[in-house]
């Protein structure tokens, strides 16, 4: 070969072409990935090689950013992400993108003249809030098909974080404030999607549970709170549904970045869970002391970060290959660690349609999803109040008169990666039009140009301060004169009011004008039902927002109340399939919604200190989040965990335990009977109370939930549930154990978690230890595990 060479030189054509033939002669030597086995593709990679593999390839193409001169065009334009190519060895790049309401890509391609649109399906309260595991399935498989058949592999989904305060401003992107509740929801969405063998990403894990400073804010949280609050849903869904990946959260857990946490990560996720998959960091995750992910001088601590477990760094930059590279060659990292990151990482690949060569279409079933968003939103509703029985409306001969800005610019989704590029979006006018309903046109025809300014102006707004995650702020309302509102009231037959909410990334939602009705709205809402009342006409309220808002002020004042939630691109027709009882709604609240803002147990602790910037955040309420608290300490909310009306009634009846001594598990049934006039579901929730003498106990906590098939009036279903030991077992720190404890438990079987139609007992002889974990995540601060005031 060198006497090849030299003759080359002497003759001056060493040309690229020869140069690049010596290369492959040194590949086709090298091992390849898929013939090879992943043993031998380790063993031959270099230094560098091996941090391009673990530390990801950037962003090109996200949020269509088009390749600087020089870079490869990206497959999937608008995608996060994925793994780097190492050609050498035969290993192809893989692709991730966002997000939770459906895959976010970029519509238009470069010198491509198609169009690629994607589904908006339901936020995840709006899935959530179906209770129906069966149906959210089959929202995964639709989402699955979008994303392989755009030749995406992982979707970065589903976010599964609890609510542990109402002004988390990604709430719309989680399931509920119940652990139980977004395991199952997550798990059911997770085995969807990964039917089309595509893969998921799990996320934020863990305790991400706001927005403000959730780059290094410190969450200081007890062990027990973590395992059985802020880590049971993330331990459900890996173990019903093998997520193909995990993504780490950004901030710390008692000192530890989340990221570069061994507890979390590998004591808990992978030797007591089970793990099999890779975990990567949330994108630029992890990065000590940095203000901004856009500091060029940021590095994350790439070896903690690995031996740790984080398999892959995303989304990967110069400088953490830099620093892994020196870190190989001088052998200041574990090296069995990074072969087991690369090991998972080859595995993951080897599944992928990617290398599995699949051809995808660019054309997945747009019209059979949008049927699929518009059921499952439909589902996902809650009638919140219903006075006199005035929903369903069924008049199609009179005029509705349509107020608040929001019913002309209905909202579909959050902002950030949970917004996504949809071909078009029913409005709640298009949907009530579309229904057969007649919209009184003057208020129309001053509402859509004042929408449309405000719309300009806002848009404006986020432009001018940071773009797609800028703080969302809500629209003004149009004002409204007492003699146009009592005209509308004389003309015509019913009033609607839409109250719209959006959120976003990066920033957590206001108490102020946000979580409360702003001023133009409650004189809004003021104005309406005064006019409309004073001629004996209703008015109906329809909640067009993705978390919590106060409602105990107001409810009052309005005849019906349907939260609608945001409900995906057919939501006007999904609204428009309830308000005229084509559909029955049959959702449940996940969360709990409070008369004020203070009642929250994590008000006082809510997103930390020193409050202009905070470093630290104490989860002082310990397990007693959401309806554990309410229900405790008998703080009455506005509507409970659990509510939700419907347009027929249930009645429960024949409760029956397979017995009252409680050996391996016991099997509970129901009978639940329509006794009303119109079919529909009803969501059975059972809760159980444990005694609670080697620890304190919530006075109850939800086990088991089902929800049945639509029933005629008349007819029944039995629902049966198994409650097994470990459904029992509370967290005891002191054995590092999860502890059934001896004594009488109590069985409720209700339609909400104050609305408990049964009860029965059952008991427990001796202490029963169902599992012997890990000391973990030790307290870097001294902190209580229970209320100050318990």
């Amino acid at each position: 070969m060198n006497k090849i060479k030299s003759r080359l030189k002497r003759l001056g054509i060493l040309s690229i072409a020869v140069a690049g033939s010596l290369q492959l002669t040194m590949a086709q030597k090298a091992p390849q990935f898929g013939k090879a086995s992943i043993d031998e593709v380790i063993k031959a990679m270099t230094p560098e090689e091996k941090a391009e593999l673990l530390i990801g390839p950037g962003m090109p193409g996200y949020a269509g950013l088009v390749p600087l001169e020089g870079e490869p065009d990206v497959r999937v334009l608008g995608a996060a992400g994925g793994n780097a190519a190492i050609s050498r060895l035969g290993i192809p790049e893989t692709v991730f993108a966002d997000g939770p309401a459906g895959l976010r890509i970029q519509p238009k391609r470069n010198n491509d003249p198609n169009t690629y649109y994607a589904t908006v399906f339901p936020v995840g309260t709006a899935l959530a809030s179906t209770w129906n595991t069966e149906l959210i399935e089959s929202v995964g498989i639709a989402m699955g098909e979008e994303v392989k058949e755009y030749g995406v592999d992982v979707l970065l989904a589903p976010a599964a974080n609890i609510h542990r305060n109402p002004l988390n401003g990604r709430n719309f992107e989680y399931f509920s404030e119940d652990p139980l509740l977004s395991g199952k929801i997550a798990a059911a969405y997770i085995n969807g999607i990964q039917s089309h063998n595509v893969g998921t990403s799990l996320k934020h894990f863990a305790a991400n549970n706001q927005e403000t400073n959730r780059l290094s804010v410190n969450a200081h949280i007890t062990e027990r709170a973590m395992r059985e609050i802020y880590l049971k849903g993330f331990e459900i869904a890996v173990k019903e549904a093998q997520p193909w990946t995990i993504m780490t959260a950004y901030n710390k857990i008692n000192g530890h970045y989340a990221s570069a946490s061994h507890d979390l990560i590998t004591k808990v996720l992978r030797e007591e869970w089970g793990y099999k998959g890779i975990i990567m960091t949330d994108w630029f995750g992890g990065y000590p002391g940095f203000q901004s992910i856009m500091d060029p001088n940021a590095v994350s601590d790439v070896v903690a970060q690995l031996e740790a477990g984080n398999d892959l760094m995303m989304p990967g930059t110069k400088e953490q290959k830099q620093v892994l590279i020196k870190a190989l060659k001088e052998g200041t990292i574990d090296e069995n660690a990074v072969n087991a990151s690369l090991k998972r990482i080859l595995e993951y690949i080897a599944a992928t349609p990617t290398v599995k060569k699949y051809k995808y279409s660019n054309k997945p079933d747009l019209k059979a999803h949008a049927e699929v968003t518009r059921n499952a939103a439909t589902e996902g509703m809650v009638l919140l109040k219903n006075e006199a029985d005035i929903l369903p409306y069924t008049s199609k001969t009179g005029t509705i008169a349509v107020f608040g800005g929001t019913s002309y610019s209905f909202i579909s989704g959050g902002t950030g990666s949970g917004d996504v590029n949809e071909a078009y979006s029913v409005s709640l006018i298009e949907g009530l039009d579309n229904a057969g309903y007649s919209i009184d046109k003057e208020l129309q025809g001053m509402y859509e140009p004042f929408v449309k300014e405000a719309e300009i102006k806002e848009l404006k707004r986020r432009e001018e301060n940071g773009g797609l995650l800028a703080d969302v702020h809500r629209l003004p309302e149009m004002p409204l004169s007492k003699e146009l509102v009592a005209k509308k009231a004389q003309s015509s037959d019913i009033a609607i009011i839409t109250i719209g909410r959006n959120a976003g990334e990066q920033h957590d939602r206001k108490i102020d004008n946000d979580f409360y009705l702003g001023q133009d709205e409650v004189k809004m809402i003021n104005a309406v039902t005064e006019a409309f009342h004073a001629k004996d006409k209703k008015v109906i309220v329809i909640l067009n927002i993705g978390g919590v808002i106060e409602t105990a002020s107001w409810k009052d004042k309005v005849d019906a109340i349907l939260l609608a939630w945001q409900p995906g691109q057919e939501g006007g027709n999904s609204v428009a399939d309830v308000l005229s009882g084509k559909s029955n709604p049959s959702g449940k609240l996940t969360m709990t919604f409070p008369v004020d803002y203070n009642h929250h147990a994590s008000a006082v602790n809510w997103m930390g200190v020193p409050l202009h910037d905070p470093k630290d955040v104490f989860y002082k309420e310990g397990i007693y989040v959401g309806y554990r608290y309410f229900n405790t300490f008998d703080v009455t909310p506005s509507y409970e965990f659990g509510y939700g009306d419907s347009y027929t009634t249930f009645d429960y009846s024949d409760l029956q335990l397979s017995s009252t001594d409680f050996k391996d598990d016991i099997e509970v049934s129901v009978k639940v009977t329509n006794t009303g006039k119109v079919a529909g579901k009803e969501v059975v929730q059972l809760y159980i109370a444990a005694p609670a003498k080697l620890a304190d106990k919530p006075a109850e906590e939800l086990k088991a939930f089902a929800k049945t098939k639509e029933l005629a009036p008349g007819k029944s279903q039995t629902l049966k549930f198994t409650i097994k030991a470990s459904d029992l077992a509370s967290f005891i720190d002191a054995q590092s154990a999860w502890i059934a404890e001896k004594g009488t438990y109590t069985v409720k079987v209700g339609a909400s978690s104050l609305d408990i139609k049964l009860k029965d007992e059952f008991s427990l002889t001796s202490n029963i230890t169902t599992e012997k974990v890990h000391n973990a995540f030790d307290l870097d601060v001294t902190m209580d595990d229970v209320l100050e005031n318990n």
